[in-house]
């Protein structure tokens, strides 16, 4: 029968390293042509034979789409299967996602036997691969922190670590023929990749239905088992026996492989350039067209070797439907978000169930690519949270206080979205998409002599930043992130893409400006941004063991500092027995040593200097500051902030205080002032525009934290950073949004999101 797989193409070339360049340039000749794999027997034992995991980690390097696998891997002569397992998740990683594993039980025993490996009986072997492929897909499985152990008579691991995840999840094809080995596959398989070389006829029908009686008996389906097939012959203008002849032959004689037997894919074993290319010119098109003619349904194009189904949506593993999380109706995601979407049994959930401090366990990542898709995601996600189901939204995951992953909920991550565009060069007008990192942001200005103030982490994403405010090294002379916004393209809860600016929907783009995360999903922005050079970057550390003197004087030089001079400082928790330090970073826009020095000077006599660097760099140098890894923390994060004026020997003294008291470990005050007093209060909803400091805390416990912050810290403040207050409810959104500004904010919401479904990642409407 015929399991809905789009057919695809391989070919299986000899290892040959005489000479040493032929398979590879056969590899990259079948993906010029358009084969979707490219496969390569393993006989280690062959003198005349590449290695194949060399050869394949080669071939993956010299081309860029075609998919890879051994044909098959010995299993006896592998490595432990652990370390099979991060050998196959690396290759993956590193190729894109186009390793697919392929694995025998061992065949050739005395010659395994001869270059010192272990000789199995094939009953030893099929027990062998079982514990083999338990261990493999438990390595994989990054994403369960459970303890890892398999007590097998072969391989056995002992709370080994899981990971890496594999870029895509990679399927296990098992080659076999025997019934027992065909029990196994139906059982544990992925894929059966006989040749049909070694079948008789009709053999191929019995053995697929032996698999599918095996899986159906262990409570799979049948349809998730991929069904590949090696064949060989010859082309030739008359027509002789099997697959011999003309490609109409070929076509002929491969269809009711197809249509009655479920085989999905073919490849061909050859190392004739001439056969390959006339068999995925003639026979590979042709097979796809008579597939279609006898299925009523039109051709499949070429896909990939990863398990897709007909309609591009991902046919998953019975134990990948396992991991489902209950409320998400996962049959009516959006067919323009299927193929990217990402589940709890799928390999890359590992990579995205987790944000930079907030550890998660969400039902369903959505990873729309356009605005049309961001639009399909929120009406799927509407339908879900009218039954209790939880939405994130997530530019790149860093965000403190909002809630862009959650468990069992649903994730809509624009992290993919991330082109950015010269809209205007006259008046350094940009377009960038929410996704991209402010790292990126950076490096697609500097060429301009361009730059744009946007927090002091490069890793944050544009989008989560870029709506609630943008505290950031040029804050004091050129304002909050959200102060260059000029337009904001947006994604409403009803699915309506409106296009916002002081023109357009003008009090969506009023509140979009520092209450983005309540009113919908960006996905555009355009900025005005900055003439930026060569800037002077201090990281200075003091002796701060007189706390409460060097806020004081720490404040007042920056206060007082042209508005060229932004600061921020960092101090630690409490430490017996040892000194506090405080560590002051300050970004000096300008390219002349003798100003830098000269706004620095003041604060050198502040308390004793035990470090410091001072040097001229780029913005885009000192924004750079984050890596590509992914987020992968757990538990929940303790923050508290607050927004005051000039710092006060009070405030001082308390803050001195608070950090004495054990409540937190982590005490920051980012210099605001300057540019930002420029703004009306009332011009964005980010209203504290009479602040000087945005002060942050992360805390220890929560009742400790708390108590002493609204002892201490709380009497001081006139407000709270929206992105750095981990604290929910009413009291937390009438600390972000004073008075007139809540009360604006929550009238637009009530407008254009009534039913609140963008509630978690910030909370307005209560």
């Amino acid at each position: 029968m015929h399991y809905g797989r789009p057919l695809q193409f391989g070919t299986f070339i000899t290892p040959s390293n005489d000479p040493p360049e032929t398979p590879v340039r056969l590899a990259q000749f079948a993906e010029q042509v358009g084969f979707d794999l490219v496969t390569f027997q393993d006989h280690p034992y062959q003198p005349r034979f590449h290695d194949t995991w060399t050869l394949l980690t080669w071939v993956a390097a010299q081309t860029e789409r075609i998919h890879l696998a051994g044909n098959v891997l010995n299993l006896p002569l592998q490595r432990q299967p652990a370390v099979l397992a991060r050998a196959s998740a690396s290759l993956d990683l590193l190729s894109g996602g186009r390793f697919e594993l392929a694995l025998g039980s061992g065949g050739f025993q005395d010659a395994i036997g001869a270059i010192g490996g272990p000789k199995r009986t094939p009953g030893q072997g099929i027990e062998a691969l079982a514990e083999a492929i338990e261990i493999i897909r438990g390595t994989w499985d990054a994403s369960d922190r459970s303890y890892f152990g398999v007590e097998g008579e072969y391989y056995s691991v002992a709370g080994a670590k899981r990971g890496p995840a594999p870029a895509h999840d990679i399927p296990i094809w098992i080659g076999g023929l025997k019934p027992r080995m065909l029990r196994l596959i139906g059982r544990l398989g992925d894929g059966w990749l006989p040749s049909l070389a070694y079948l008789q006829p009709g053999e191929y029908a019995e053995s697929a239905a032996r698999i599918d009686e095996a899986a159906v008996k262990a409570g799979r389906n049948p349809a998730e088992i991929r069904r590949l097939l090696n064949i060989g012959g010859r082309f030739s203008p008359a027509g002789g026996g099997f697959l011999d002849g003309p490609a109409e032959q070929w076509v002929e004689q491969l269809l009711p492989y197809v249509i009655d037997d479920g085989a999905d894919t073919f490849i061909l074993a050859s190392d004739d350039p001439g056969t390959m290319q006339r068999f995925i010119e003639e026979v590979a098109p042709g097979l796809r067209e008579a597939v279609a003619r006898e299925l009523g349904s039109t051709p499949d194009a070429s896909g990939t070797a990863g398990d897709v189904g007909g309609g591009g949506a991902r046919i998953r593993s019975t134990a990948q439907l396992a991991k489902r999380r209950d409320g998400i109706d996962y049959d009516a995601v959006p067919a323009s978000l299927a193929a990217s979407a990402i589940e709890p049994g799928d390999a890359a959930y590992a990579r995205v169930r987790s944000t930079y401090m907030r550890g998660g366990a969400p039902g369903l990542v959505l990873q729309p690519s356009t605005a049309a898709e961001v639009a399909d995601a929120v009406g799927f996600a509407r339908e879900h949270a009218a039954v209790g189901i939880p939405l994130g939204v997530r530019s790149a995951g860093h965000g403190i206080s909002g809630r862009s992953t959650n468990d069992g909920g649903i994730i809509i991550d624009v992290s993919r979205m991330r082109e950015m565009t010269v809209l205007d060069e006259a008046s350094r007008l940009v377009r960038i998409e929410p996704g991209a990192r402010w790292k990126d942001v950076a490096a697609f200005l500097e060429p301009h002599g361009w730059a744009l103030s946007s927090g002091d982490y490069g890793g944050v994403g544009v989008g989560g930043l870029a709506t609630a405010g943008g505290i950031g090294w040029l804050v004091r002379e050129h304002g909050l992130t959200i102060d260059h916004l000029r337009a904001v393209e947006l994604v409403l809860a009803d699915g309506s893409i409106v296009r916002t600016s002081t023109t357009e929907h003008p009090d969506l783009f009023w509140a979009v400006r520092g209450g983005g995360a309540a009113i919908g999903v960006a996905t555009a922005l355009e900025f005005e941004v900055d003439e930026v050079g060569e800037v002077g970057f201090a990281q200075l550390v003091f002796d701060a063991s007189d706390t409460a003197a060097f806020l004081q004087a720490w404040g007042d030089w920056i206060v007082d500092s042209p508005r060229d001079v932004t600061s921020f400082l960092l101090i630690g928790g409490s430490r017996p027995g040892q000194p506090r330090y405080a560590q002051v970073m300050a970004m000096v826009d300008s390219p002349d040593p003798d100003t830098v020095i000269e706004r620095l000077q003041p604060l050198a006599a502040a308390a004793p200097l035990v470090g410091q660097q001072v040097q001229l760099t780029t913005y885009r140098a000192v924004i750079s500051n984050a890596s590509d890894e992914t987020h992968s923390a757990e538990g929940e994060p303790l923050a508290r902030t607050a927004v005051i004026g000039r710092i006060t020997p009070e405030f001082a003294r308390d803050a001195e205080a608070f950090l004495d008291s054990g409540a937190t470990y982590f005490f920051q005050l980012r210099a605001m002032g300057g540019a930002v007093h420029d703004v009306p209060a009332d011009a964005t909803a980010f209203a504290h525009r009479d602040a000087e400091f945005s002060v942050a805390a992360m805390g220890t416990t929560a009742s400790r934290t708390d108590e002493r912050w609204a002892e201490l810290i709380e009497p001081h403040s006139s407000g709270a950073y929206v992105s750095f207050d981990t604290r929910r409810g009413s009291d937390a959104a009438a600390r972000a949004y004073p008075g007139a500004t809540l009360e604006r904010l929550r009238a637009i919401k009530a407008e254009v999101d009534p039913a609140g479904l963008f509630r978690d990642n910030a909370e307005v409407a209560l």
